[in-house]
């Protein structure tokens, strides 16, 4: 196991050179040049020219990304050239107020998902089947973007349950705080509980079709036996997998979301970075969003002999 680990962490290595390399040139192509959005057209040329130099801004592309590298190494992702705060802190507290949203919704819709998943599965063909399936497509169709104003409209407008802008940190208030992320998660886990449910009635589906539930079923195993002990391991396996996706997309994609509830998150930050051409804040928030992706993968290979003993062996 420990060989395995330490294969993954060495294989992650040349992606992240290779996405943080990408990041740096794709940043640098776009239009614009931060010292001026920042100070201005009409600023002194001697202003630019230091305020260029003190950012790393002023030598060759090779030269400034192999800076960006070595400080990356020693722990500095640098200083936003908007508010000149440090990088790290700035990822770091948006982070937070994403992953409240999308590590609720994401644990939520695989509760509720895989359950009705396997149900599905188990009656195929049958009316509970189709109609499982039919609102699991449904809401596989229907755009994040719209769910989150209807839901916006219905609970916040029209019933006045919840708060419709602003955000509170659960240091100011905990109770608060929980009321501005229910509709955001709300929101997500609907959407992703489509998705999920197709993905486990498919793979239940095929596990059905082994001979070891046959001979499960033969030996007089009650169903519910043969369901959760014999075929939710085989069946939840790939499922894990498409959940390890959704988690690392969702930390870094959901700026959407988090535009429509006015949430301080990862994704509105780099938004914001990108039309501020705050180049260390792009290119901090982007690595440590690949770096998750190459943590949550790492995590999910390491669970899936939890639940099929074969791949350990």
């Amino acid at each position: 196991m420990r060989h395995f680990i330490l294969y993954r962490l060495a294989s992650a290595i040349p992606t992240l050179v290779v996405v943080a390399l990408a990041v740096f040139v794709l940043i640098r192509a776009i239009p614009g040049d931060p010292v001026t959005t920042m100070l201005g057209d009409s600023a002194d040329p001697a202003t630019v020219s230091a305020l260029r130099q003190a950012y790393g801004l002023d030598g060759p592309w090779p030269l400034q990304f192999v800076l960006w590298v070595e400080r990356l190494l020693a722990g500095d992702m640098g200083r936003s050239i908007v508010n000149n705060l440090p990088v790290a802190d700035l990822v770091a507290d948006r982070f937070m107020v994403t992953a409240g949203v999308v590590f609720p919704a994401v644990v939520i819709a695989t509760l509720v998902a895989v359950p009705l998943g396997m149900i599905a599965a188990w009656a195929r063909g049958g009316t509970l089947d189709l109609t499982l399936t039919a609102l699991a497509t449904l809401i596989m169709s229907v755009p994040t973007f719209w769910l989150g104003l209807l839901i916006l409209m219905w609970f916040g407008l029209e019933l006045g349950w919840l708060p419709i802008v602003g955000y509170v940190g659960f240091g100011e208030n905990a109770g608060r705080a929980l009321a501005y992320l229910v509709m955001p998660v709300m929101t997500l886990t609907i959407v992703e509980i489509g998705i999920l449910t197709r993905m486990a009635r498919a793979n239940t589906i095929d596990v059905l079709r082994l001979e070891y539930v046959t001979h499960a079923r033969a030996k007089g195993l009650p169903e519910h036996v043969v369901m959760t002990r014999h075929v939710f391991p085989n069946a939840f396996a790939p499922t894990l997998t498409l959940v390890g996706l959704i988690l690392g997309n969702l930390l870094g994609g959901i700026a959407v979301t988090e535009t429509i509830f006015s949430l301080p998150g990862l994704g509105r930050l780099l938004v914001d970075a990108i039309y501020a051409r705050d180049y260390p804040v792009v290119q901090g928030g982007l690595l440590f969003i690949a770096g998750l992706y190459v943590v949550i993968n790492l995590i999910v290979d390491l669970l899936h002999p939890l639940f099929d003993p074969r791949i350990a062996a």
